[in-house]
């Protein structure tokens, strides 16, 4: 139990916060037409359905993590998201969500609109994973999504109050997956032969950049995240003013 198991743990249950107040609309919406004393079990079922997919695509994601050039692709993603997450768009994809009156209908649209709106927590949570080493990944990552379910799923509300009460929190979110994404992209082994290194701690294993590297590259990418999207917010404020 070392200090960068409990930070990663700290990264993935922000990470679920930030960006899953788009899950918790889709909740919401799935369940809206269920009678009064089925919604809690609409809402909880498809929570746990959706909660167990991700854990299956994250177990995927690590594993090809260890791919060359992928993490530097997921650096790229993540950097992208953290920039959405500061400057999103106006339009919102939720149109298109079916509200049912039957509770397993209701589960399986939580669930399928879940899993294709996954993709950003996926990475995300994959790349924060990533950074605590070790065979704790994996366990990390369960223990981050178990605890942030009960925040999602009932505490979406608050979690939107503080948002517009402290509007510091998104940007900070935001650079956070910028700060992942930079240590992401210095550990893909592609990139490890040109970055100083310790030897492997295990025979067969791949060597591990120095922590003032990592820590630098993390800073890189928390503030190209942030100069992108104060870039593209202030080009929205010229084309709505010219």
């Amino acid at each position: 139990m070392h200090a960068e198991f409990w930070v990663a743990v700290g990264q993935i249950i922000m990470i679920d916060i930030l960006l899953g107040g788009d899950n918790a609309v889709v909740i919401a919406l799935a369940c809206r037409q269920l009678p009064p004393n089925l919604r809690t079990k609409g809402i909880v079922w498809g929570t746990a359905g959706a909660i167990v997919l991700r854990v299956i695509l994250i177990f995927f994601a690590l594993t090809l993590l260890s791919v060359p050039y992928l993490k530097i692709v997921g650096a790229l993603l993540l950097v992208w998201i953290g920039v959405k997450l500061i400057a999103p768009d106006d339009e919102g994809g939720h149109g298109d969500i079916q509200a049912s009156d039957r509770l397993w209908a209701a589960v399986k649209t939580v669930i399928v609109a879940d899993l294709v709106m996954s993709v950003d927590n996926v990475i995300a949570i994959a790349g924060a994973a990533e950074s605590a080493g070790g065979d704790h990944k994996m366990p990390l990552v369960i223990f981050g999504l178990l605890v942030s379910i009960p925040i999602i799923v009932w505490g979406s509300q608050l979690v939107i109050k503080l948002m517009a009460r402290y509007p510091i929190i998104i940007p900070a979110g935001g650079m956070l997956l910028g700060w992942i994404a930079g240590t992401m992209a210095v550990t893909d082994p592609a990139t490890l032969p040109f970055m100083p290194t310790t030897p492997a701690a295990k025979p067969g294993a791949l060597p591990e950049v120095l922590d003032n590297v990592r820590y630098a590259a993390g800073v890189v990418g928390a503030v190209l995240v942030l100069i992108i999207a104060l870039v593209i917010k202030r080009r929205r404020v010229q084309a709505a003013a010219g």
